[in-house]
């Protein structure tokens, strides 16, 4: 089941952005700024993206295990718990982000993540062309949805 992020389940929201977060960015990021991003900070995360109009679902199975934002045609925060990846959460959150958008979607994706970018491809997303560098050396890569109806 995928419902919107309530009062009532931002706290398990915050935990799994969290967790699947430092899993995500750990070869990338000290551990000081990794132990920063704490379930705490990233409620006040998505409680600042909601304020600019991005919509947070959760992934519940027999309990929380992904969530997923919507903010027009981008798709962000797609993140799965690290036990739970690998048994189509990531997929059923796309699909349904997908279904979301206004117009075509789009995401962005650290150059570096191969697992994103084999599954993002696998659904018919494309690198557009444009890159945002950050310092270290740290890139992201936009993608957009080509042509495939969902």
């Amino acid at each position: 089941m995928i419902t919107r992020v309530t009062e009532a389940t931002l706290p398990q929201a915050a935990a799994i952005h969290s967790e699947s977060w430092i899993e995500a960015h750990r070869s990338l990021c000290s551990a000081a700024f990794l132990a920063a991003h704490t379930p705490e900070r990233q409620m006040a995360y998505i409680l600042a993206e909601e304020t600019k109009g991005a919509q947070f679902y959760l992934l519940i199975e027999e309990k929380p295990v992904g969530i997923v934002s919507v903010q027009d045609s981008l798709i962000a925060n797609l993140y799965v718990l690290p036990g739970e990846q690998n048994k189509g959460y990531g997929t059923n959150l796309l699909m349904f982000a997908v279904k979301q958008c206004v117009g075509v979607p789009t995401l962005w994706i650290l150059a570096n993540n191969e697992r994103a970018r084999r599954l993002y491809e696998r659904h018919g997303f494309r690198p557009t062309g444009v890159v945002r560098e950050y310092a270290g050396g740290v890139n992201e890569l936009e993608f957009s949805l080509c042509g495939v109806d969902y």
